[in-house]
């Protein structure tokens, strides 16, 4: 069997600069190599409407805006399969059956549940009428794991695009994997998780620098964002607190317009934007000893990112004049991963005994036996 991937991202809006270095800008370069056999990019409605039941509006819409920024970015759905992960029931089932294979406890244990559950400010406490909590955890969102163990072996995906944080996740998927398989059998695939090559694109921070970059928070760039907006933005991007004069040294670590560096730069860009410096290691050489200021530094990184944006942008404005074909691509891409899905929970269904109709073996051996009862 060759390498299949499962990637995708719960519709919470639009897609911001997180979500670009963390898996969307390497997806497309995946999806553009020819080293896997499938490719599933999922628009994750379902796992949204867990926290979001009171407005399923909102996913609605969100869900063409993540499709937008997907065909913005250059995912092709000539090469990759979209889909809406509510368009294949098969994963409601698939779901069904894993939660036998794993217990409260361990949900609990699970960091990124753990993070999520205070991120969304969940709480078993919370007083009637505190708006800053929200009484209770739905079970939905509680077994968010399990889900989305469902969709990643419904593809029998061998690779996860991810960054750090979901490696709890794919660690349960794969536990999943093995409590399956030894009860009933080889039957689903183990899949591994590809974290980004550089380091600061695992967890980009917000602008404000105190977190991952998160809509909820406040602090994203979003990919469709105007020239003038990411201007905006970057300017306001937090550095070092202790580089109040030109001349004074600054710190690099921690400060976010130099991950974001970390994160865009490449050496093409300084003859292009920043020709004083022969690369970015030079750049903060010259931050480190002082002479060099804040404005300078953002400056470069706001050509950086234009550039980076310019043709997403121009694609999105595209895409948002043809409307009926991004849903007609949606609804191939979901057809197309039912099919897949469908076939995974057939083999899924004969390896736990609970395919009763098509295992006519069965069927004649119970008929065999009531006859040989009557005799």
């Amino acid at each position: 069997m060759g390498k299949i991937i499962l990637t995708g991202d719960r519709p919470t809006g639009k897609l911001h600069l997180g979500h670009y270095v963390g898996s969307l800008r390497r997806r497309v370069e995946l999806q553009d190599s020819g080293q896997f056999e499938r490719i599933f990019i999922m628009i994750a409605d379902a796992q949204a409407l867990t926290d979001n039941a009171d407005d399923p509006e909102k996913v609605r819409r969100n869900v063409l805006e993540v499709a937008l920024d997907y065909l913005a970015c250059g995912l092709d759905p000539s090469k990759s399969t979209l889909f809406i992960q509510s368009q294949v029931p098969q994963l409601c089932e698939l779901a069904f059956y894993y939660m036998n294979l794993v217990t409260v406890q361990r949900l609990q244990r699970n960091p990124t549940v753990k993070a999520e559950i205070q991120l969304r400010g969940f709480s078993e406490s919370a007083a009637e009428g505190d708006t800053q909590q929200r009484q209770g955890i739905p079970v939905g969102f509680f077994t968010y794991p399990i889900s989305q163990a469902a969709d990643i072996t419904a593809f029998k995906a061998t690779t996860v695009p991810a960054g750090e944080d979901q490696e709890p996740m794919i660690e349960q998927t794969r536990e999943i994997v093995h409590k399956f398989n030894t009860l009933y059998g080889p039957t689903l695939v183990a899949p591994e998780i590809l974290l980004p090559a550089n380091a600061a694109c695992q967890r980009l921070p917000g602008t404000d620098g105190k977190a991952k970059m998160s809509k909820s928070l406040g602090n994203c760039i979003y990919l469709s964002d105007p020239a003038e907006e990411v201007r905006k933005k970057v300017m306001g991007m937090y550095t070092d607190p202790d580089h109040l004069r030109v001349e004074d040294p600054g710190r690099i670590e921690g400060n976010t317009v130099f991950t974001y560096l970390d994160a865009f730069c490449r050496p093409e860009h300084f003859a292009r934007h920043l020709p004083d410096y022969p690369s970015l290691d030079e750049l903060k050489a010259h931050y480190r000893r002082g002479g060099l200021g804040d404005v300078k530094v953002k400056k470069f990184l706001i050509a950086i990112l234009d550039e980076t944006l310019d043709p997403i942008r121009r694609r999105r404005a595209e895409y948002e004049q043809r409307i009926g074909e991004v849903y007609d691509m949606l609804e191939a891409g979901s057809a197309a991963a039912r099919a897949a899905a469908a076939a995974t929970l057939e083999e899924v269904r004969a390896a736990m005994r609970i395919d009763y109709f098509a295992d006519r073996e069965l069927i004649a051996s119970q008929e065999r036996h009531y006859r040989n009862e009557t005799r």
